[in-house]
């Protein structure tokens, strides 16, 4: 089978947009394995007790996208960087649920090790989101920018793409947010879980 190009995705998220009915059965096989990438990715950063599995995440994630009628797809990558944040919401909603049922017990952890100069620690999901939260009060595009590299693997080039700036301030902007989460993570009160 032969990979979708981009222009591909862009040019059937703006199809559907505009309401053409088919254009959603055509879309989705092109964007499932990118989902499944982009969920696979936050799974792999959670501890083995996670109970959700790729294809759930994957198909929870799509149907809250597809539900939403007030967001007008700008590309590809918005739809993607979208769906991380949903995919990310989904996590975060399952482990409130799971907390809830064991009252004080069973959050869930995320790993920091595929963040770059983050030692290799696991993170209780729920701080991680909380943290997330404060800094997009502080800054927004910060957050933004750590959503989108975190959650959704997007590279430099791609999140600068999609929120419309030079791949430089991205850089720094994530130099600098980084920094920032790791300080926040460090002094929540040992929700940083011990070194796996």
């Amino acid at each position: 089978m032969q990979q979708p190009v981009a222009g591909d995705i862009t040019e059937l998220l703006l199809a559907w947009c505009s309401g053409e009915p088919r254009a959603l059965d055509r879309l989705t096989p092109l964007v499932y394995e990118e989902l499944r990438r982009i969920a696979r990715a936050q799974l792999r950063r959670e501890k083995n007790d996670q109970t959700l599995q790729t294809t759930a995440l994957v198909h929870e994630a799509y149907l809250r996208l597809v539900k939403t009628d007030r967001v007008s797809w700008r590309d590809r990558l918005h739809f993607f960087g979208a769906a991380a944040g949903v995919m990310r919401r989904v996590l975060v909603d399952q482990a409130r649920e799971r907390l809830a049922s064991k009252r004080g017990g069973g959050g869930v952890t995320l790993s920091l090790e595929a963040v770059p100069d983050i030692p290799d620690r696991h993170v209780d999901l729920l701080a991680i989101h909380e943290c997330l939260d404060q800094l997009s009060l502080l800054d927004a595009r910060q957050a933004r920018i750590v959503e989108l590299r975190f959650f959704a693997g997007l590279s430099i080039e791609e999140t600068a793409e999609l929120m419309g700036t030079s791949p430089m301030t991205v850089k720094r902007e994530w130099a600098v947010a980084r920094a920032w989460l790791f300080r926040q993570m460090r002094s929540s009160d040992g929700r940083f879980a011990r070194e796996q």
